[in-house]
């Protein structure tokens, strides 16, 4: 029996990402990975179930990168008294991310081939889930300190995050605008956050 490693899947990741990225999801195969990585159809499947299960890993490959650090370096700030501020750098930096020519490729990517397979719920269940999960943990500490009305933390994470898209991800998925400078990405940051804490400000205005 042959043992899996993290360095093999690695590279599998690695080579399955070029192969998508110049034969896109329909014209990429597991043979021709397989044949690239100097491997067996047998040895990709111990790894990945499926090409869709493999595309989605190389999707998140990318998705690491930019947000992981981001979201860990929000925890760090839940006894920041200064919500606004801490809310405000981890906005500007998850515009940036989302909106990186990386991330908003593999989302167009993922958009075109979801419906046709588990490829959307997939990518869904391993990413953007995953970041809604951990704003809200966020969110639902402030919450308790008061700094936030109580409201479903759940729902909040999903409202603040499509305010930050709503000017930022979605024009640039549709290609209406190109890279966004520092102030640009500033400026919708504050703007999603104004409307973000007039819903959901505390209820007692002298509240911490």
């Amino acid at each position: 029996m042959r043992v899996r490693t993290e360095a093999k899947r690695d590279a599998i990741v690695q080579v399955a990402a070029e192969v998508f990225r110049e034969l896109g999801f329909e014209g990429a195969s597991m043979v021709e990975i397989a044949a690239r990585l100097g491997g067996s159809r047998a040895t990709l499947y111990g790894y990945f179930s499926s090409k869709e299960e493999l595309f989605v890993a190389v999707i998140h490959g990318t998705a690491r990168k930019y947000f992981e650090p981001i979201f860990a370096a929000l925890e760090q700030h839940g006894d920041d008294e200064d919500l606004e501020r801490v809310l405000q750098g981890f906005g500007e930096k998850f515009v940036a991310g989302a909106c990186s020519q990386e991330a908003i490729q593999a989302r167009r990517a993922v958009i075109a081939e979801s419906g046709r397979s588990d490829i959307g719920r997939l990518f869904f269940e391993a990413g953007p889930q995953k970041g809604v999960t951990q704003l809200a943990g966020f969110l639902e500490l402030q919450m308790q300190k008061g700094r936030l009305r109580s409201a479903d933390p759940t729902v909040a994470a999903i409202h603040l995050m499509s305010l930050l898209d709503s000017e930022t991800v979605t024009p640039s998925l549709l290609g209406l605008q190109g890279p966004l400078s520092r102030r640009e990405l500033r400026d919708a940051t504050r703007r999603a956050l104004q409307i973000f804490l007039r819903g959901y400000g505390p209820d007692d205005p002298k509240a911490p």
